[in-house]
């Protein structure tokens, strides 16, 4: 025997278990028959593919015990089984990718946390929610000999030498007075057929049946073994949709989904013709943890004829689906597909094609039926999908269609199409406004105009906003336009607009020549109304915004773009900078304009230290 130490993650990840989540304990007997399926398919698969295991014996299924005097569970399966090495990487150090982003997503908020074990699922170690012990015996199929993994869940763990006499796994629980409800015949029936009941392999419970035969004193006790199968074990995406129900297909939700709320949406088809295949679409009703990293695991499944291909291809779905859980099943693919072919494979191509088509028809029907729910939608995943205007362009016309935005009329989100209906008939442009948080951008100067004239202004806070946007030139005859930059009010100037710029020319020209080299120009604004001035990006130079986020993807090395400055002709401190004759207190507020607009925007100034001087002075001046 052999002792080892757990790995510092996994280890954060027992006491976590053991400590928070009594409240979510039943998913441990989901999460190990997702296990027991896992390793079912992966041998199905091989012994239909690799000649090394063709010839195997080989029985799927899943076996359940229990012992209530014992107070013990196991459950059996005859799958791929684990090697010693592999019983040390998969369950004494954290390998997959998921968990360890689960780890990293630990606050030390107890409710917190156990909501987000609730969405995600935790795999084996769910297992030390109930149990004081846990033995794992593995045989690995094709190899002789079989190990024994032990552990309490604390500190350490060991493995020896053990025997079982087929290849598969076995893990025995020794229930802890949390878990010994669970050593129990109707307990176990009602959680398999609450979550794993379309697992598709069988699962079997053995029982011990008590029935009396005789009367009176010759009336005996006889015991008797039985075996009962559980669970339907059918691949629920081949059922015809008539027969299944809103309650079936949230189960095997459940089951693939690691989730213990229903989904938000499914979707399910089944294609016959040119191509044969079944899809069964989920959208979470949460965003999962792992939405946002590059490393995320993805939601869908492959399968060919029903046989299990691969969990891991982040090529079946676009990036921007990433949230999207569910399966595919195709009659053409060949057993032996790889990721290689895949890729390459016409076939999957077009299930791929008529899936995402299907997927954003079903969220246009939401958006247009049941808004409500869309708007939930669109609060968890409204970034990804965002993200797809930039990478497919074959559904771009969709996905503009689905994208919505705050704006200036209300708290509500809106369609482009919606923001269309509401214009004026003299409103010749869509209005936007980008940069930092919503309640800032609701506030800004730049602002001033629009709300004074009663147009609607879209408001972008998203970061990925300034990037996608500009993908959208147009929508339907009309042309986007940014109030951040020096010529989005251009079409809205009336001729006393000009006439006040004609007007100030000689204070516009004063304040440039004193500023220099600090801003791109000065101009006479038309878009404010209370503020004295604000500064915006020339038509043809990035936004404050925009080039935050060009430094935050590391193109540190940036030209330097200055911005215009823009000031208010009615403004009282701007009337009585024209009858100025201080030229240094002209200097002054000129730069005091230009900084006070930088802060607004969120720019950092160059020389605090001069802003704090030259305000010092003026206040002085002032008293």
């Amino acid at each position: 025997m052999s002792k080892k130490q757990f790995q510092t993650e996994v280890h954060r990840l027992l006491h976590l278990i053991i400590h928070s989540l009594y409240s979510h304990k039943e998913i441990f007997l989901r999460e190990l028959i997702s296990n027991s399926s896992d390793a079912l398919d992966k041998l199905k698969f091989l012994a239909l593919t690799d000649e090394k295991y063709k010839g195997i014996n080989f029985e799927p299924r899943v076996d359940i015990f229990f012992d209530h005097k014992e107070k013990t569970l196991t459950i059996s399966d005859t799958g791929i089984g684990m090697n010693e090495q592999e019983l040390d990487e998969n369950l004494g150090t954290i390998a997959r990718s998921g968990t360890r982003n689960f780890v990293h997503s630990m606050t030390g908020d107890e409710k917190k946390d156990s909501n987000l074990i609730g969405q995600f699922g935790v795999g084996f170690y769910s297992g030390f929610m109930v149990a004081d012990k846990v033995e794992v015996v593995s045989r690995k199929a094709g190899e002789d000999k079989a190990s024994k993994w032990i552990s309490d869940g604390k500190e350490e763990y060991s493995i020896e030498s053990a025997e079982r006499d087929t290849q598969g796994t076995t893990v025995k629980l020794f229930l802890n007075d949390e878990g010994e409800e669970y050593a129990n015949r109707w307990s176990i029936q009602g959680i398999i057929r609450k979550y794993s009941n379309h697992v598709p392999f069988p699962i079997y419970l053995h029982f011990e049946d008590t029935k009396f035969e005789g009367e009176g004193d010759d009336k005996k006790e006889i015991k008797e073994e039985k075996v009962e199968q559980i669970n339907s074990a059918s691949a629920i995406w081949k059922r015809s949709k008539s027969e299944l129900k809103d309650e079936d297909y949230n189960e095997f939700y459940r089951q693939i989904g690691h989730d213990m709320e229903d989904p938000l949406l499914y979707m399910h088809t089944q294609a016959e013709g040119t191509l044969d295949y079944s899809t069964l679409f989920y959208i979470p009703a949460k965003a999962p943890i792992d939405l946002f990293r590059a490393d995320y695991k993805a939601g869908v499944k492959l399968y060919v004829k029903r046989v299990f291909i691969t969990d891991d291809d982040k090529d079946l779905m676009p990036t921007y689906l990433r949230f999207v859980r569910g399966v595919i099943d195709s009659e053409d693919l060949p057993l032996n597909v790889s990721r290689e072919i895949l890729q390459q494979n016409r076939v999957m191509a077009k299930i791929r094609s008529s899936s995402v088509k299907k997927i954003l028809s079903e969220l246009e029907s939401l958006k247009t039926g049941k808004r409500e729910k869309y708007n939930l939608f669109w609060k968890e995943f409204g970034i990804p999908v965002k993200e797809g205007l930039y990478q497919d362009y074959e559904n771009k016309d969709k996905l503009v269609e689905l994208v919505m935005y705050k704006s200036t009329r209300g708290e509500d989100y809106t369609t482009l199409s919606e923001y269309v209906e509401r214009m004026a008939p003299d409103q010749n442009s869509i209005f936007y406004i980008t940069g930092g948080k919503e309640n800032v951008l609701r506030n800004s100067p730049l602002l001033e105009m629009y709300r004074n004239r009663n147009i609607e202004v879209l408001i972008l806070s998203d970061e990925i906003d300034e990037i996608v946007i500009t993908t959208i030139p147009k929508y339907k005859d009309f042309e986007l336009k940014s109030v951040n930059r020096s010529d989005a009010a251009d079409d809205l100037k009336s001729d006393d607009d000009k006439e006040r710029e004609k007007k100030i020319e000689p204070l516009v020209k004063k304040i440039k020549e004193k500023l220099g080299g600090n801003v791109k120009d000065v101009i006479a604004s038309t878009r404010l109304s209370d503020s004295p001035s604000c500064i915006v990006a020339d038509e043809n130079d990035p936004t404050v915004q925009m080039q935050h986020i060009l430094k935050a993807m590391g193109q540190e090395n940036l030209p330097e773009f200055k911005p215009v400055l823009e000031i208010n002709p009615d403004h009282e401190i701007i009337k009585k900078l024209e009858g100025a004759s201080d030229e240094a207190l002209i200097e002054d507020i000129s730069f005091l304009l230009l900084e006070q607009a930088m802060l607004v925007e969120g720019m950092e100034l160059k020389s605090p230290n001069a802003f704090v001087a030259r305000m010092n002075r003026v206040m002085n001046k002032a008293i």
